[in-house]
């Protein structure tokens, strides 16, 4: 057994960890970071999603470490990538010409730009980075968190790490039951939260869909149809509760209105002027080539790119079965198998049977990139997980807050403001059998207070366990909101140990939640908004 102890340990290296790590190496402290997969980055990256983000994230509304993640992004591309000279020229160069980002791109590069922002304090060893390690056990002595016990999957036996703070900002908030840490899951009551559209009695386990995601692209002269999956005539006879068709077909739900949407997949369109950042409008969203699209080789020099490269996270690759949290370990397994066979089946009910346009059926062309995701499968390393666990917080943030049709307006503020954040409130199908639920929301603020365990008090959500319900997690849970709250969670920590105080402190005190605001401040991180409409 392995023991080591930093100043800050952050268990779990998605974006709200990467966050977290650089925030408190900045300031000087030690850092010990870990991560379940071989890539840090999480949904950016090991899961495979572009940046969902709100209108106006090229000019405001994220810190000033989530805007150099972005830059470098772009700046990766015109230092190694082929671009055209207009798409090198472009300020807001989108990689992939995407509908759902103004930076479509792909994870590895992603992944490459964490790394070398991380790099400087990696080779001053102030940063530890412990890839393939996972959360097994926690020790706690009264309401202080004392260490926490990783595997290391590569064999290296099991590791045990101390420090005055420790970060959870793991995908799934799996550091909450093994260090006693009081939290929820799923659907809380309306009696609970008063939130009109909560379910009359609490549903722990009703949970939003995990989808995992895989990359693609197109060779019209070649076939490169998988084997049928093993669950595939399962998935083919499968209609989810509330929707128009089969799940392996181009029906399915408006997310807003639930009627009827019928999707298209048209290989390697001849795009718009791809310099033009609208040269895709929001019409082509029912077009799944177009909207997540990671790379669109009409921004790189003819002919160094035979196809785009396309993202898969559609309505159908969305797995309600169960969840994968707050049940055994077998039953997890099966859940995740069976989300990953329904990625398999529908990539290759497209390949083979979906309904073409010009009559004929399937796109045998349709090549799944497993280079790109980084796996032998070709699926990406991890589910993309829409929702965690979440600590019972000082402040639980509820949708009368935030929901535009019922909040005051026109930003949801906080005194206790630490961020900033905007999105719509996005539930995709859960596992209780619920339909989307898509609410116009307003520009929010993140309060300290859903930052900080009703008890505990030296473990800080880092991540999407905060103190969110599963209504509002719906707009608190994208990439530019996840950094935020890691960043602000470590320079909580910074600062504790700096004035020798203690996180609830910091917020009851005026003093000193006056002090930290401007710590944020000085760090890069608003804490306000200018005046916009919702979204």
């Amino acid at each position: 057994m392995v023991e080591a102890s930093a100043d800050v340990v952050i268990v779990g290296g998605g974006l709200g960890g990467v966050a977290a790590a650089l925030a408190a190496a900045r300031h000087g402290r030690s850092v010990i970071v870990t991560e379940e997969t071989d890539w840090l980055g999480g949904q950016l990256t090991a899961q495979a999603v572009p940046p969902d983000e709100h209108p106006w994230i090229e000019h405001f509304g994220c810190t000033r470490s989530y805007r150099e993640l972005r830059n470098a992004i772009r700046a990766y591309y015109r230092a190694h990538y082929p671009l055209t000279r207009d798409a090198r020229n472009d300020p807001f160069l989108n990689p992939g010409i995407g509908v759902v980002s103004k930076l479509c791109h792909e994870p590895r590069v992603a992944l490459a730009v964490i790394e070398a922002m991380l790099a400087p304090y990696v080779s001053a060893g102030r940063v530890r980075i412990l890839l393939n390690h996972d959360p097994r056990r926690a020790t706690a002595d009264g309401d202080r968190v004392t260490s926490v016990t990783l595997l290391d999957r590569d064999g290296g036996g099991e590791v045990v790490l101390t420090a005055p703070y420790i970060l959870d900002a793991t995908e799934t908030g799996e550091l909450l039951p093994l260090a006693g840490v009081e939290y929820v899951t799923g659907a809380e009551s309306a009696d609970m939260t008063g939130e009109p559209h909560a379910p009359e009695q609490p549903q722990p386990l009703n949970m939003q869909a995990i989808s995992v995601c895989f990359a693609f692209d197109h060779d019209e002269n070649a076939d490169h149809t998988i084997d049928r999956p093993k669950m595939y005539d399962y998935w083919r006879a499968q209609t989810p509760p509330g929707w128009p068709g089969p799940i392996l077909g181009w029906l399915t739900p408006d997310p807003r209105t639930h009627k009827p949407v019928e999707h298209v997949l048209a290989p390697n369109p001849d795009d718009a002027r791809p310099h033009e950042p609208d040269g895709v409008t929001e019409a082509h969203s029912r077009d799944l080539w177009r909207y997540r699209r990671i790379l669109a080789r009409r921004n790189f020099v003819p002919g160094h790119y035979a196809s785009d490269i396309v993202l898969a996270n559609w309505p159908m690759l969305d797995y309600t079965g169960g969840p994968i949290i707050e049940v055994d370990d077998e039953t997890a397994r099966r859940h995740l198998e069976a989300a990953r066979q329904l990625s398999l089946s529908v990539l290759y009910w497209l390949q083979t049977e979906a309904p073409r346009p010009d009559g004929g059926v399937g796109y045998p062309g349709l090549r799944l990139r497993a280079d790109v995701v980084g796996t032998r499968d070709g699926l990406a390393k991890y589910p993309y997980v829409r929702e965690s666990r979440r600590i019972k917080a000082l402040h639980t943030i509820v949708e009368q807050e935030v929901a535009a049709d019922v909040a005051p307006g026109p930003v949801a503020t906080y005194d206790d403001t630490v961020g900033v954040g905007c999105y719509r409130i996005d539930l995709h199908p859960s596992t209780g059998g619920d339909n989307f639920l898509d609410i116009s929301s307003f520009p929010f603020e993140i309060p300290l207070g859903a930052l900080l365990p009703q008890r505990v008090r030296n473990l800080l959500p880092a991540a999407k366990n905060i103190g969110t319900t599963h209504i509002t997690n719906g707009c608190f849970r994208l990439h530019p909101v996840e950094w935020n709250i890691g960043e602000a969670s470590a320079l909580l920590a910074v600062y504790c140990l700096e004035r020798k105080a203690e996180p609830q402190e910091v917020r009851a005190t005026s003093e000193l939640l006056a002090d930290f605001q401007d710590l944020l401040t000085r760090d890069g991180i608003e804490l306000h908004w200018p005046a916009v409409g919702p979204v």
